[in-house]
């Protein structure tokens, strides 16, 4: 079982950065995806960006590509949303993810192991 685990969110204003982090409790496949999304109140849980965890094949959302940056760190086991140019509409419920596999998805069904979530509220 891996457990997932977010940190980095708060509150910050509009057109500001903040950077979310999500390690892993272990590395028990050789190959699986990370992914993030968001859910606010009254929504759906959407996708916002998925990795491979070598790092290399990336995938965003369309509503956030271009200000949204993910990476990971293999050797820790932790993934990074590094989020510029925030706005209001990005305040969410933030979710760290991962899949085993080889494949970018964008579903949440897609998904195995979950975390429990961090905050972010943007203010405008």
């Amino acid at each position: 079982q891996v457990q997932l685990t977010e940190s980095g969110g708060g509150l910050v204003q509009a057109g500001g950065t903040l950077r979310l982090s999500c390690a892993a409790s272990k590395s028990t496949f050789s190959s699986f995806v990370w992914g993030w999304f968001r859910q606010s109140p009254g929504n759906g849980r959407d996708f916002v960006a998925a990795i491979m965890s070598n790092g290399g094949d990336k995938v965003y959302a369309d509503s956030v590509k271009g200000r949204f940056t993910i990476s990971v760190d293999d050797a820790d086991n932790t993934m990074y949303l590094q989020m510029n140019r925030v706005q209001p509409e990005d305040t969410a419920m933030y979710y760290c993810a991962a899949r085993v596999g080889a494949i970018l998805k964008r579903q949440v069904h897609e998904y195995d192991y979950w975390g429990r979530g961090t905050q972010v509220t943007v203010s405008s």
